[in-house]
C-alpha cells in the first residue's frame, strides 16, 4: 500500500507534512506514480507557505500554537448526527459577517480551503442543488481533521480555536471501549479538547432505530462524563425542526445531566425561521457565542510567605 515514509505524516488524508499540495509530488511519498516536475517552472508545484489551507493535522498544531495556544473544540456524536454540517453552517455564517459581531471579531484562518471543502455543498449556485456535506471518513482512527478560526477583540487580544472534525464511528467505538483500536482519534479529542459539544441527533431519535440511537447516546454521554474532568460540556440538539417524543427527550436529558450536572443545552438547525431574512438558522449563533466566552482554568500559584523578589527563591527550596 502506498504511504509516506515519514511516520508523522498522514497524507493524503490530512495535510502533507512537507507542505505539498499534491502528495504524489512529494519526495517523501512512496507512491506508485512517478514524480514529474515541470522544468519550465520547477517550484510551481511546491507550497511556498507553511500551511496549505486544508484541514490541519497534528503536525500543523505546532505552527498554529507558536503564536498562542488554541482552544480545541471537541464535537462528539454519532455518525450522521450533523457534526460536519454544524461546522459548515458556522463557516457560511462567518462569510455573511454574522459571527463575531460583538466584542470578538474574526481575525483569520489557516484552514480556509478545509472550511470550503465541507461548506461548498451548502452553498447555493446556479445549476447546483443544495446538499449536506459528505460523510467524514474514519481514516483508520489516527487523527482528526482540525479547522482553525482566530478572533481578536478591541484590546487586540487574540483567541484561536481548532474545531475537531472527526467521524462518528470513532466515538461510537470509544464510548463502548475507551481503548478500542479504532478509537485512537476519539481518545485524542477527549484528551486535548478544552470543551465538548455532545451532539444529540433528533432525526435519529425519532426514526425507526430510535432505541438504538438513544442507547448509543446514553453510553457516549457517560464516556464523556468520565473523561471530561472539569471541562465545559454542551448538549447540542441538532435538526431541531424535527419533532421528538417528550419521553425520549427526557431520557436523553436525564442521561446527560445526571452525569454532567453543569452541562448547558442548545437546540440548532440550519432551517431558518420564516421571519429570518438573513438565513441565520436556529441556535447556531448562540452556540458559537457560548464557545467564544469559554476560558481555560487558570493555574494558581501557591501563596508566597517570603519577602524575596528573586524568582529563583520566591517559592523556597526543597
Amino acid at each position: 500500500m502506498s504511504a509516506c515514509t515519514r511516520s508523522t505524516c498522514f497524507a493524503p488524508e490530512i495535510t502533507c507534512e512537507m507542505g505539498c499540495l499534491d502528495h504524489n509530488k512529494c519526495r517523501e511519498w512512496n507512491g506508485e506514480s512517478e514524480v514529474v516536475v515541470s522544468q519550465e517552472n520547477p517550484i510551481a508545484e511546491e507550497l511556498v507557505l507553511p500551511w496549505s489551507g486544508s484541514a490541519s493535522g497534528l503536525v500543523d498544531m505546532a505552527f498554529i500554537a507558536g503564536r498562542t495556544k488554541p482552544m480545541i473544540v471537541g464535537i462528539v456524536g454519532a455518525q450522521n448526527a450533523g457534526k460536519t454540517t454544524l461546522l459548515a453552517a458556522w463557516y457560511l455564517l462567518m462569510g455573511k459577517g454574522l459571527i463575531g459581531t460583538g466584542k470578538w471579531q474574526f481575525a483569520g484562518s489557516y484552514t480556509l480551503a478545509g472550511w470550503e471543502a465541507i461548506a461548498s455543498s451548502l452553498r447555493w449556485s446556479p445549476g447546483h442543488s443544495l446538499n449536506f456535506p459528505p460523510h467524514t471518513t474514519s481514516r483508520g482512527g489516527r487523527a482528526p481533521g482540525l479547522l482553525h478560526f482566530a478572533f481578536r477583540n478591541a484590546n487586540t487580544k487574540l483567541r484561536e480555536f481548532m474545531f475537531a472534525d472527526a467521524p462518528g464511528e470513532w466515538f461510537q467505538k470509544w464510548a463502548i471501549n475507551r481503548d478500542a483500536i479504532d478509537g485512537g482519534g476519539a481518545r485524542w479529542v477527549a484528551e486535548h479538547a478544552d470543551l465538548f459539544l455532545l451532539i444529540a441527533d433528533r432525526e435519529a431519535l425519532s426514526g425507526p432505530k430510535m432505541g438504538s440511537a438513544r442507547g448509543s447516546l446514553q453510553v457516549l454521554a457517560r464516556r464523556v462524563a468520565a473523561e471530561r474532568g472539569a471541562r465545559p460540556v454542551a448538549l447540542v440538539w441538532t435538526k431541531s425542526d424535527v419533532t421528538v417524543d417528550p419521553g425520549m427527550e427526557n431520557a436523553i436529558r436525564d442521561a446527560v445531566f445526571n452525569s454532567i450536572p453543569d452541562a448547558v443545552e442548545f437546540s440548532i438547525s440550519i432551517e431558518s425561521d420564516p421571519k429570518d431574512t438573513l438565513g441565520k438558522g436556529q441556535g447556531l449563533l448562540e452556540l458559537f457565542d457560548w464557545i467564544l466566552e469559554i476560558r481555560r482554568e487558570r493555574v494558581l500559584l501557591p501563596p508566597l510567605n517570603v519577602t524575596s523578589l528573586d524568582p529563583l527563591f520566591m517559592f523556597g527550596v526543597r
